[in-house]
């Protein structure tokens, strides 16, 4: 199996490239940003034409969400553009597509969420990710949609953190920080969505299955888990509800992953056992 990893700079992209590698389950091309842009339909055939995958695990996207409420654009182009790109030369190539979405496709007002839930999303980047996905399924493309929440992780070079890092970084700088508390979810570590991929690859998955983690957590419980995990002071972390954001946030989403333990065989990881996951990786990074 030839595999084309799109977003291999990103976190899931370097969890993706790394385990592809070590499991040796197929011949890989990482597609990074710097060489090449999913938006230019060009660029992607010619990747497509010359590496000739079965399939395409398309990491690629902007996902800032705030941000993705302020360029809309841009936002536009790099999460609906470029998943028209990617259905073009799928249909011209026979070639299978794993599409990374999100739960932010929801609007929040009920959770945990299996496959079945309609979307619903009340800003601007679930917007652009559930039109993604409509590009998906309009098409003839033989596609599995694997939506996750809310992702940690560490890996080199990190360009973005994400909120075990942030909590940990703050507290270990003695900083005072304030998380939401009427928001809930399933984290969901890097490498168990990286293996959620995988196995969608391998087994040609169509349709759309929920990737994450099995715990509802507020990241106000993420952050008080971190700080006691990695000896941290948690006095210095208060909860904040209404939080005021550029975009709206849903509330409450988080997944039931039945369906993807079913069919996949997906085993996530606990929360606790993914911070000794994070904890292993940080020591083995700085005694690099």
């Amino acid at each position: 199996m030839r595999i084309l990893v799109t977003g291999a700079n990103g976190l899931l992209g370097r969890k993706l490239t790394s385990l592809i590698q070590k499991a040796n389950v197929a011949e890989l091309m990482s597609a990074t940003r710097a060489s090449l842009d999913v938006t230019d339909l060009l660029q992607l055939r010619s990747a497509v034409q010359s590496f000739k995958p079965d399939v395409i695990i398309n990491a690629a996207a902007m996902t800032q969400v705030d941000q993705c409420e302020q360029q809309r654009d841009e936002c536009w182009k790099q999460n609906v553009g470029s998943v028209k790109n990617l259905v073009d030369v799928c249909n011209n190539g026979a070639v299978h597509l794993i599409h990374v979405s999100t739960d932010f496709v929801f609007n929040g007002k009920e959770g945990p969420l299996d496959e079945s839930a309609v979307p619903d999303p009340v800003n601007f980047y679930g917007e652009s990710k559930l039109e993604g996905e409509r590009v998906i399924l309009d098409s003839k493309v033989p596609a599995a949609i694997v939506r996750t929440v809310l992702v940690y992780g560490v890996t080199s070079d990190m360009s973005r953190s994400n909120i075990v890092l942030w909590v940990k970084k703050n507290l270990e700088e003695k900083k005072p920080i304030k998380v939401v508390s009427d928001q809930f979810r399933t984290p969901t570590l890097a490498e168990d969505l990286a293996m959620g991929c995988v196995l969608a690859a391998k087994k040609k998955a169509t349709g759309i299955y929920h990737i994450s983690g099995y715990e509802m957590m507020t990241p106000y419980d993420i952050a008080m888990k971190t700080a006691d995990f990695f000896g941290l002071d948690k006095t210095l972390i208060s909860s904040v509800t209404d939080f005021v954001q550029p975009a709206k946030r849903p509330l409450k989403t988080g997944f039931i992953i039945d369906k993807a333990k079913r069919e996949l065989r997906y085993q996530p990881h606990s929360f606790m056992d993914g911070l000794a996951i994070v904890k292993q990786q940080l020591l083995e990074l700085s005694l690099q």
